[in-house]
């Protein structure tokens, strides 16, 4: 049976939330995905609290799992083993950068598998959502490849997300050879784990296919996903285009919390996991996460909804 992996995304749906969720509640809610049988999770991100409240308490969230055992490691590493996980492996827990201050932050938080990165090419936003150039922005990526590569290294993994990867709502230029361009600097410097985003949320099915069957040569060697968003009644369309193309890495968020603000759309949210759970497992493809499984991450996610989502 063919498989795809499935990287849940709390800290994409928590950002936009009305209310601050206190650190313990993060810490029970992300345990309970894991115990779920949840093995990727965007977790956290290491920003400015004055610009995403919601993310100060970073470090915190992750120390927290570490002393759970949620993460492995001693009596930790017999409850994943527990899961049916293979023996020694544990889960990978995402934390989002920005800027340089962020990657310091990143690389202190012990517990933290993998630091991820938006790379934007579209100049306007990723000014927006960075303020940097194209050239500091390559910068930082270059210098993340680096810490992760090193052979005492605390943090092993990193991710890129090619932010406006279909198409962006500025005017700027836009074609799949600049995606293209930004994969072969990416598989040149190293970078193993690509996802192309959807920031905005508007491209079709058809659109999403085809950028993926365009660019997925220029990522030889990458792990390329999709990161898209989409309004709830076109994401099992768009989940089938991606995986059609040949895309096998879905990042998913449970009920479609979160997205894009420059969306203009408040329907536009992630892709809901259960969408895409159920979608894949109708065609015969394994996503690694059971029923039971699910039903328990959205009854969970469901609590979270209904006690911080609102003033």
């Amino acid at each position: 049976m063919e498989s795809v992996k499935i990287i849940e995304c709390p800290r994409d749906a928590w950002q936009g939330l009305k209310r601050v969720i206190p650190t313990d509640a993060k810490v029970a809610y992300l345990r309970r995905l894991i115990e779920a049988g949840f093995r990727h999770l965007d977790a956290v991100s290491f920003v400015a609290p004055q610009y995403v409240p919601q993310m100060a308490d970073s470090e915190q969230v992750i120390e927290g799992l570490r002393e759970s055992g949620a993460l492995g490691g001693g009596d930790g590493q017999r409850a994943v083993e527990a899961r049916g996980w293979p023996a020694g492996s544990t889960p990978e827990i995402i934390g989002i950068v920005v800027n340089e201050p962020g990657l310091e932050r990143a690389l202190k938080a012990r517990g933290l598998t993998t630091v991820g990165y938006p790379y934007s090419i579209s100049a306007h936003f990723r000014r927006a959502n960075a303020n940097m150039s194209k050239a500091e922005s390559q910068a930082l990526v270059e210098k993340m490849q680096s810490a992760v590569s090193a052979p005492d290294a605390p943090i092993r993994g990193l991710i890129v997300y090619i932010s406006m990867a279909f198409g962006n709502n500025y005017g700027e230029p836009w074609g799949p050879e600049l995606v293209e361009e930004a994969l072969l600097w990416l598989r040149c410097i190293g970078v193993r784990q690509v996802s192309l985003a959807d920031t905005i949320g508007t491209a079709s099915p058809r659109q999403v296919g085809e950028l993926y069957a365009a660019v997925k040569a220029a990522a030889a060697g990458i792990e390329l996903g999709v990161h898209l968003h989409s309004r709830p009644e076109g994401a099992a369309e768009k989940i089938l285009a991606a995986y059609e193309a040949g895309c096998r890495r879905f990042d998913c968020a449970l009920t479609g919390l979160g997205g894009c603000p420059f969306a203009g759309d408040h329907l536009v949210g992630n892709i809901p996991t259960e969408i895409a759970v159920s979608t894949l497992s109708a065609c015969g493809i394994e996503t690694g996460i059971e029923p039971w499984a699910l039903l328990a991450a959205l009854e969970a996610t469901q609590e979270i909804r209904q006690k911080y989502a609102e003033a």
